[in-house]
């Protein structure tokens, strides 16, 4: 089924933006981490937030008890990538692929520290998606990155098709011998190469390889979407919440300062409510 709106994000902005999509009777399906909003859920006393006083807990469960007496579910996966489609765009996440009319991008802010080289590579050698790139190195040799239980499980597929894995863990080791697999302990310290990437920098020594996965918590959202435009690092918007890709919007902390709960509530409603208008114009 095409989905009317997916939305990238199941924190404050991304729950307000489904909640308007779908009162304006939108199919909407919300993709989502285990922990959608971190600082909220750490948030001792939130008294900034007009009408409200009480703590973060307590204010994210409203917000999902709202969200879900809506009908409504989140689709605790990460989206790897999504590409457009020109009439719509198709979302790829843990292996499955989504067709959906719009986009909401309410990813928050990505923490990432990117390893010296690796922003120069992409596309060239670095991959943050096993299932979309890995037939690319088919009977080559490739190093996986891992920060997530997801990376154990990503190097065993690209083993399938790599004539060898790397698997460099970082926090997420792996357990018992698995062909064309070899761990490598170490610290990655750079990305390599001239025109493509051709080796992996660590502490101690260099690996030659064909290419470099890396799989953190969160991936970089212009890494999941080509030729979005950015500003001072964050996703460029105009008042109705419209990135410069037609059928794409952006809302909350992923679109800039400040980072305030109302802020994200309210961009993700005009957000949810543009996708809307935009479908239906379209209609």
């Amino acid at each position: 089924m095409e989905l009317d709106v997916a939305i990238i994000g199941c924190g404050p902005a991304g729950l307000s933006a489904a909640i308007n999509a779908k009162i304006r009777k939108k199919t909407v399906k919300v993709f989502g981490t285990e922990v959608c909003s971190a600082k909220l859920e750490s948030a001792p006393w939130v008294e900034n937030y007009l009408g409200m006083q009480t703590t973060g807990t307590e204010l994210g469960a409203m917000y999902l008890r709202h969200f879900t007496d809506m009908g409504l579910k989140i689709h605790r996966t990460r989206v790897d990538t999504i590409v457009s489609t020109g009439t719509g765009f198709m979302v790829a996440a843990k292996g499955e692929i989504y067709e959906a009319r719009t986009i909401i991008l309410a990813t928050g802010i990505s923490q990432t520290t990117y390893l010296p080289g690796e922003r120069d590579f992409v596309g060239r050698g670095i991959s943050y998606c096993g299932t979309c790139d890995g037939p690319l190195y088919t009977g080559k040799k490739v190093a996986v990155i891992g920060y997530t239980a997801e990376a154990v499980e990503e190097a065993k597929f690209l083993a399938t098709i790599a004539s060898l894995v790397y698997y460099i863990p970082q926090g997420t080791d792996m357990t018992g011998p698995h062909p064309n697999i070899e761990v490598v302990h170490g610290r990655p310290i750079g990305i390599l190469g001239e025109v493509s990437l051709t080796r992996l920098a660590l502490r101690d020594k260099e690996l030659r390889v064909d290419g470099v996965f890396i799989f953190r918590e969160t991936t970089p959202v212009e890494q999941i979407l080509a030729d979005l435009e950015l500003s001072q690092g964050a996703v460029h918007v105009d008042r109705q919440m419209a990135t410069n890709i037609p059928g794409v919007f952006a809302a909350g902390d992923c679109t800039g300062r400040p980072f305030q709960l109302a802020k994200a509530v309210g961009e993700g409603a005009v957000a949810g409510l543009s996708a809307a208008a935009y479908l239906d114009k379209r209609s």
